[in-house]
């Protein structure tokens, strides 16, 4: 594994069929960083997402965690590893209130096996401790008894990363977390992914070019399932083939 990365990619390969989606993508991402993949719509971003979180075996290729192999480990087990992924839409009990949605989260991190419910009393409390501690990180502690489809569609999302940040990970996958929302609503998210970097270590997937190139340590771009380009914003910036790729060329 690349010297101070976290995860990495090597060659990873996805077909559906006779269509190609991801083609033989290799990346680091550095832990401390926050790294985007961008890309046109179809460019394989989520796809290559799936196979790094095991909702998708890969063709070929491998991904490597901590340098350990974890291609094609079940999606439910990465958690437990410290790898963790909020989705493009809000995945929340509605039912439930925000305190529960993410006490549960963080109950399960904490309770493996069929015997987890066996534990101290002085657990609960840690796990009540950390919910609350958490939803005042995500900006929802005035939302603790609210149930959660009473929420506006940004305070979810927000629950969305606070259910995510439960399962206290070492690496955050968040998949357009923006998408949707409002402009007050998406300056608040960025504004909670920011409060997040050096934390956790963040791969990030976002259309709005504006926040991508504001917030992140490094870029990765994507067309037709490959990677066509990858460095520092500035660099992305001036990259022809990106211009022409995905941002229009400029000059």
């Amino acid at each position: 594994m690349s010297d101070g990365a976290l995860l990495r990619t090597e060659r990873l390969t996805c077909d559906f069929g006779a269509l190609r989606a991801v083609n033989r993508v290799s990346l680091d991402v550095r832990a401390g960083t926050l790294h985007s993949v961008i890309g046109p719509n179809g460019s394989g971003k989520t796809t290559l997402f799936n196979l790094m979180c095991g909702e998708i075996v890969p063709t070929d290729g491998r991904v490597y965690f901590e340098g350990r192999d974890v291609t094609g480990l079940p999606s439910h087990r990465l958690p437990h590893l410290g790898l963790a992924r909020s989705f493009q839409r809000t995945n929340v009990f509605g039912k439930l209130t925000a305190y529960e949605n993410v006490w549960a989260a963080a109950f399960a991190r904490r309770t493996p096996g069929a015997l987890g419910f066996l534990r101290r009393a002085s657990e609960f409390s840690e796990v009540d401790e950390e919910a609350r501690r958490i939803l005042g990180e995500v900006g929802l502690a005035h939302k603790l008894t609210a149930r959660a489809e009473t929420l506006s569609h940004g305070q979810q999302r927000a629950l969305e990363v606070g259910v995510t940040l439960a399962s206290s990970p070492r690496l955050l996958l968040l998949d357009e977390p923006t998408q949707g929302l409002a402009p007050e609503a998406t300056q608040q998210m960025t504004r909670l992914v920011q409060s997040l970097v050096g934390r956790y270590t963040i791969l990030l997937i976002e259309h709005k070019m504006r926040i991508v190139m504001s917030i992140s340590d490094r870029i990765s771009v994507m067309a037709f399932g490959e990677l066509i380009a990858e460095g520092t914003p500035d660099e992305v910036r001036e990259n022809r083939d990106v211009q022409r790729a995905y941002l229009g060329a400029r000059r």
